[in-house]
């Protein structure tokens, strides 16, 4: 098996476009656990480590672009960028402290907190959780439900793409053989964010279900995302519309009072038709369904109750 380290993303790109068939890797925390049980054989390995690009974050016209060599600790605070590259200031002057990303983007630093061990967080990279494109990602639910979009670059070009249209299929994305991830671009939430999984024990285990919820009052929006219950991640779109809907016709995005019961259950209930799971060795499809219905109506409670404490602008 050939190795690879280039040192910097125009080398990267070289590379890759050399050897479509090379496996990137960064933190290795999913590429080498396939290669020690030997589930995969790649003619070589794309080591990106060394490539500065991939690393830190910036706020550029009001959107963050979140390097896909950014670890899981950075994102909830645990630490900086390492390596001394430190995390980079933004165009619009944002500081790089180590905490700012986790105010940012409460909600992938909610999933981001729940991956692994702090051994794995330092190493697990947020371009890498994309690149396994596993339904079971803790990231992804949290980036549905942002409306995030994944940067991706060749030696052809940069291109931009939603993450709806990133997961095709199990483990499988939309990147062509010769492209890598680089970035994720989301724009900073104006309202709260939420993350629960819940798996078979409380701690460095893969979800049995997750869900993620996003409360976009600037554009009357609600965002979701689901884990490990469909062949990919996936949005719950007729639950965002139906809470949206609800919201507006009530004036709650104005006056923030009481979230009526019958609306909870209700979003649960369509999130929980929104899946497509299958019986497997950590739960069945019914119980990923049930979970999941009582995982939406938790986050949105816990999301409301954040909603009318901050006031998100209002006038009172």
């Amino acid at each position: 098996m050939e190795f690879v380290q280039p040192g910097s993303l125009a080398e990267a790109l070289a590379a890759k476009a050399a050897k479509p068939d090379a496996v990137p890797i960064a933190g290795g925390t999913d590429v080498m656990v396939e290669l020690n049980f030997a589930r995969r054989r790649p003619p070589a390995l794309l080591d990106l480590t060394r490539v500065p690009e991939l690393v830190g974050w910036s706020l550029q016209a009001g959107r963050l672009r979140v390097g896909a060599g950014v670890t899981y600790a950075e994102l909830t605070g645990e630490r900086g960028s390492g390596s001394g590259n430190g995390l980079r200031r933004g165009a619009d002057g944002l500081g790089g402290d180590a905490g700012g990303l986790r105010r940012l983007l409460p909600g992938l630093a909610m999933a981001a907190r729940t991956v692994g061990s702090p051994q794995i967080r330092n190493r697990g990279t947020i371009g890498g959780n994309l690149g396994s494109a596993s339904p079971a990602g803790d990231c992804h639910p949290s980036l549905l439900a942002a409306g995030a979009e994944v940067e991706v670059a060749s030696a052809r070009g940069t291109r931009l793409m939603p993450i709806d249209e990133f997961f095709t299929g199990v483990k499988r994305s939309a990147l062509a053989p010769d492209e890598l991830i680089t970035a994720v671009w989301i724009s900073p939430p104006s309202g709260p964010e939420q993350f629960a999984k819940i798996g078979t024990r409380n701690a460095m285990v893969i979800a049995v279900a997750a869900f993620g919820l996003a409360l976009h009052p600037d554009r009357r929006a609600v965002g979701t995302g689901i884990g490990s219950a469909a062949p990919t991640p996936v949005r719950a779109g007729e639950a965002e519309v139906f809470l949206a809907t609800a919201l507006d016709e009530a004036g709650l995005w104005e006056s923030a009072d009481v979230l009526a019961s019958p609306v909870v259950a209700e979003f649960g209930a369509l999130v929980s038709a929104a899946a497509r799971p299958i019986d497997d060795v950590r739960g069945t499809a019914a119980y990923r369904r049930h979970a999941l219905a009582v995982l939406a109506r938790r986050t949105l409670s816990w999301a409301w109750h954040d909603y009318q404490r901050a006031g998100s602008g209002r006038e009172r």
